[in-house]
């Protein structure tokens, strides 16, 4: 990319799009539109082609998506493939129409089978059922998917996918209802700790397995594949390691200081049995990530430390 190119980050005031903004200003990059939900409505297909057609975009990062936890997935099920099914297909079909020299849409690792064999390949996608608590959220994202390679077929449009594993860091979401696992856990633990609570309860087993990628190394392997990828088929992006929820709880639990028990409810979902990506062609396209799970969740804590939970 032309460090005077003009690059359109969907959903920018997010996790994802956020590090993307500040990965692209650290190295140069100076010519970045965004537009919030209050000026633009993503699922408006009229208002995302008026704004694709005065703006021109060189570039398009597609990081905008309504997102959730297992509750909130499994509980908004009509909306989180209707919103997200419509933010996709307006914004591809804008970028082919306004002439987008590259497309990189984001998916997310639900859209493999939930008994797929581990770790996961890009080639699993569309080989056997998946988990039902998110099924909507895959479906939309496999369509998305599928748009991009479709676009790519039909229309020589250079339209990318990359398939990120579970993300944390800066800007994440810890509302207790709709948040992933890890800030979940990271809100809970910082609670009972200035609260003095004598348990925290966690949701499931403990058993399930976990990746997690620093959302500042997802950044550079969104800018490093931007930069080297031009092929149809998607590219995971991952850690290639994973944690039990328990060891991961353990983890956050050492972090943050608290010294009270865990307890684990069996009542409550685990979602799929373990998610791990194959990231064999990431590597061997050249990058790998650089922060721990760790030193990103000692980084993280020092902002949840600071924050005011209602």
């Amino acid at each position: 990319m032309e460090k005077n190119a003009k690059i359109y980050i969907a959903g920018h005031k997010g996790m994802v799009g956020s590090a993307i903004i500040r990965k692209l200003k650290a190295l140069g990059f100076n010519n970045i539109i965004t537009r919030g939900s209050k000026e633009l409505d993503l699922r408006k297909q009229e208002d995302v082609f008026t704004f694709f057609s005065v703006e021109k975009p060189d570039y398009v990062f597609l990081a905008a998506a309504k997102v959730g936890g297992i509750y909130a997935n499994n509980t908004y099920r009509a909306e989180f493939l209707y919103d997200n099914l419509l933010i996709e297909a307006n914004i591809i079909h804008a970028s082919y129409v306004n002439k987008v020299k590259k497309l990189m849409f984001l998916g997310s690792s639900c859209i493999y089978p939930k008994m797929a064999p581990q770790p996961l390949k890009e080639s699993y996608l569309l080989t056997g059922l998946l988990e039902y608590t998110n099924e909507p959220y895959a479906i939309a994202k496999i369509a998305g998917i599928k748009l991009c390679e479709s676009y790519r077929l039909q229309y020589g449009c250079n339209f990318i996918s990359v398939m990120p594993t579970n993300l944390y860091g800066p800007n994440d979401n810890y509302d207790l209802n709709n948040s992933h696992v890890l800030p979940a856990l990271m809100r809970k633990f910082h609670s009972a700790k200035i609260e003095n609570q004598p348990v925290v309860t966690i949701w499931g087993s403990g058993s399930p397995m976990r990746e997690f990628l620093h959302v500042d190394d997802l950044a550079e392997a969104c800018l490093f594949l931007m930069e080297n990828y031009n092929e149809a088929e998607l590219v995971n992006i991952g850690t290639g390691t994973d944690v039990t929820i328990k060891d991961l709880a353990l983890l956050i639990k050492k972090i943050s200081g608290y010294e009270g028990k865990l307890e684990f409810d069996a009542s409550k979902p685990d979602g799929t049995p373990r998610k791990l990506m194959d990231v064999t062609k990431l590597h061997n396209l050249g990058w790998k990530h650089k922060i721990s799970l760790e030193q990103g969740i000692a980084m993280v804590y020092k902002d949840v430390e600071q924050m005011v939970f209602a």
